[in-house]
């Protein structure tokens, strides 16, 4: 499989791909790269509906130019971590993609991986906009939107300036959020069922579908506890839970 960045035939061949209507797998297979290439070139350069070859290209060209003036400084921190720019910049991209992949939008993707990747899990607004090169206006944007998914919380530093952060405990409320959501839907498919008459089949459809989420709800909310209390809890609260001769709660 080759290696090296997309050059402009490159791109010229994944707009064309997509003018057709190809999957990103069938065009990544002509171009003979990873599917993954593909979805990142296109996401971050407008979309499937809005990517532009020669756009894409000039993008990318610009990107690179401010990348090497920033490299000095940029390496020069993350050296001190042992770390890889190149690669650490390379797999932000990555986790922006699939971010975007999910149904963020393009910012809000950029500001949630930039979190992700930071040692702390918690930056500033002011240093968000430093690391991604964007107006403050960008970020504050992006992060009432975050904020109101609950996918960062706000808190307070010592110097009371807003940290904007992500932890474990995000991805457990997350995942309670969508059994809950499963549920609702659950409940209203149910109330069909009485709308459109029992043993018609479109009655018998909202009730397999209420079955299933209602299986999958409570596997949810069961999981959801179970991981939080295994995954996240104090060693000490681990080591109590596991030893025969201490009472349980449950």
């Amino acid at each position: 499989m080759p290696g090296g960045r997309l050059n402009q035939q490159d791109r010229q061949q994944i707009a064309a791909g997509l003018a057709d209507g190809l999957p990103y797998a069938e065009i990544a297979r002509r171009l003979d790269r990873p599917t993954s290439t593909v979805t990142r070139e296109v996401m971050r350069n407008g979309g499937p509906t809005g990517y532009r070859a020669d756009l894409a290209h000039h993008a990318t060209e610009r990107r690179a130019h401010r990348r090497r003036r920033a490299a000095p400084r940029a390496e020069a921190a993350e050296r001190l971590d042992g770390r890889d720019a190149e690669a650490v910049r390379e797999y932000t991209d990555r986790l922006t993609t699939v971010f975007m992949t999910s149904g963020l939008p393009k910012m809000m993707a950029r500001v949630l991986a930039c979190l992700y990747t930071t040692d702390s899990g918690s930056l500033t607004a002011s240093e968000l906009a430093e690391r991604l090169r964007v107006s403050p206006a960008s970020i504050s944007k992006a992060i009432t939107f975050l904020e109101n998914l609950e996918l960062v919380r706000r808190q307070r530093d010592e110097r009371r300036r807003d940290r904007y952060v992500v932890d474990d405990d995000l991805w457990y409320q997350s995942m309670i959020r969508s059994a809950r959501s499963n549920g609702e839907f659950a409940d209203a498919a149910r109330q069909g069922v009485d709308v459109l008459g029992a043993g018609t089949p479109a009655a018998a459809r909202l009730e397999n579908a209420a079955r299933f989420l209602d299986f999958v709800t409570e596997s949810l909310f069961r999981a959801a506890e179970q991981a939080r209390e295994v995954l996240y809890a104090p060693p000490e609260t681990l080591t109590c839970h596991s030893d025969p001769t201490k009472p349980s709660n449950r």
